[in-house]
């Protein structure tokens, strides 16, 4: 009986030593962290010159169809105007090189950095990746600045305390305080995707801001929102592990090095794995091999099953392009590939990604015409096959996706980028020109209320109505 209570006693003590040493794992405040993150933590303004032409006729419109509706719009006086956008940074150098965003950055005449709240300095881009939504800047000074370090974030896990200090709407300084929410997170913006899910309250203008540990160290870059205001519990981050690879090839090269296999891959299904007595689903599926590429000059061939790349596993098919990408180029790697119900290896020398003509071809297919909707202060392009298939839409859906959204814009504060406009006053919109003849027909009538019905990013159908100044 003795021994009993002696062994209870011990298992007590344990059980609350366990309990006070996670409770010192809570902090009680953020304060002295924030403090001493904010020095480093910057807030980006950029200018673009955008041109218009406007109607050399106002007040008068030709009716809808007629052959010189489209004559006249050619002779629209051209018009320039700065369109202003804001976005989050933070430094990694005493010497002023700051990270952000590439969509904060991309296509701007001027790049205004404010540091500390009240110091503003221009600055030059030394490198950019649209890829990976990665962008390096330099201050044009010879000031000193605080830099901040980058942690692991291979070690940041599910329940850690993390903060996100940036510029949301415009208002500088701002903490908010969250937890790891998921890993590994895919939402199908870029190529490469590998985000930190987190709860951290992250808006518009908090893109390019990083994300910190409970140590100070940096192990996300907040890209990405769901929801209007992007409050909602869920934001996503670059990891500091995937952005630094890209980052520290910016600086060195201005542009990015990645290994490149020239194969098209795709997910191997229960059915797929079955049939080739794979036992369970894993690897990549080889759907195509590009001509004269690094696979084809192996010997990699269309229906092999690539299971492992330089002695990493492949468990899931979005894992290849990513662990290829981080890859030296020019290194001879072993790949083991599962081919007629039997594994075999191929030795294959990496290419490199962006002199690839594979590379080329996709990049003119993905070059999108944007339009300004001047009166409504967003940029939209058309709705394409891809989004209607990527988004799983209605195959007869048509309408514009909202690509940029000024601060000043009417629907700032009621649709998010990535919407789809499908209607403008029960009219539906297949072009740019329908939504602005709908624009110009509300402003000259006496309502100067317009109706429009979007998809959201979550794909959901809403009708929103906006007032027009």
């Amino acid at each position: 009986m003795k021994k009993l209570k002696i062994s209870f006693s011990v298992l007590l003590i344990s059980f609350f030593y366990s309990i006070q040493s996670y409770s010192k794992a809570i902090p009680g405040s953020f304060a002295d962290l924030a403090e001493k993150l904010m020095p480093s933590v910057v807030n980006i303004s950029t200018t673009q010159t955008v041109v218009t032409k406007n109607n050399p006729f106002p007040g008068f419109e030709f009716p809808p169809g007629s052959p010189f509706e489209d004559m006249f719009k050619e002779f629209g006086v051209p018009q320039e105007r700065q369109s202003s956008a804001l976005g989050s940074g933070f430094i990694i150098d005493a010497n002023g090189i700051v990270i952000t965003n590439n969509h904060v950055i991309q296509g701007a005449d001027d790049i205004i950095v404010r540091v500390s709240g009240d110091k503003e300095f221009k600055a030059k881009v030394v490198g950019a990746d649209p890829l990976s939504d990665i962008a390096v800047l330099q201050l044009e000074t010879e000031e000193k600045f605080k830099p901040v370090k980058f942690g692991d974030s291979d070690k940041a896990r599910i329940g850690d305390w993390v903060i996100a200090i940036g510029n949301p709407f415009g208002l500088g300084g701002t903490v908010t305080s969250g937890i790891i929410s998921a890993r590994n997170r895919s939402i199908g913006l870029t190529r490469y995707e590998d985000y930190i899910q987190t709860d951290a309250s992250i808006n518009q203008g908090n893109s390019g801001g990083p994300l910190f540990n409970i140590d100070g160290e940096v192990i996300g870059i907040n890209t990405a929102i769901l929801g209007r205001s992007g409050s909602i519990g869920i934001g996503f981050s670059i990891p500091s592990n995937s952005a630094k690879l890209v980052i520290d090839q910016l600086i060195e090269f201005g542009e990015t090095k990645r290994g490149w296999l020239g194969v098209r891959i795709q997910d191997v299904t229960k059915e797929i794995a079955d049939v080739e007595n794979l036992g369970k689903p894993r690897g990549a599926l080889v759907a195509s091999v590009a001509e004269n590429s690094p696979s084809d000059n192996a010997g990699v061939k269309s229906g092999d099953i690539i299971l492992e790349f330089d002695g990493e596993k492949i468990n899931e098919m979005k894992e290849l392009p990513m662990i290829v990408a981080r890859t030296q180029v020019g290194k001879k790697v072993k790949v083991k590939i599962w081919r007629n119900k039997k594994e075999i290896v191929k030795e294959i020398t990496l290419g490199r990604l962006e002199t690839s003509e594979d590379f080329k071809v996709a990049e003119k297919k993905n070059e999108v015409e944007e339009f300004v909707i001047d009166k409504l202060k967003i940029t939209v392009r058309k709705l394409s096959k891809d989004d209607v298939k990527s988004r799983n839409l209605p195959n007869q859906t048509t309408g514009l996706v909202i690509t940029k959204i000024e601060t000043d814009s009417p629907l700032s504060n009621s649709v998010e980028i990535n919407s789809i406009i499908l209607e403008a006053q029960k009219k539906k919109i297949r072009s740019s020109d329908d939504l602005n003849d709908v624009v110009n027909k509300v402003l000259n009538s006496n309502q100067k209320t317009i109706l429009l019905v979007i998809y959201n990013s979550q794909n959901q159908k809403r009708y929103i109505g906006i007032k027009l100044d």
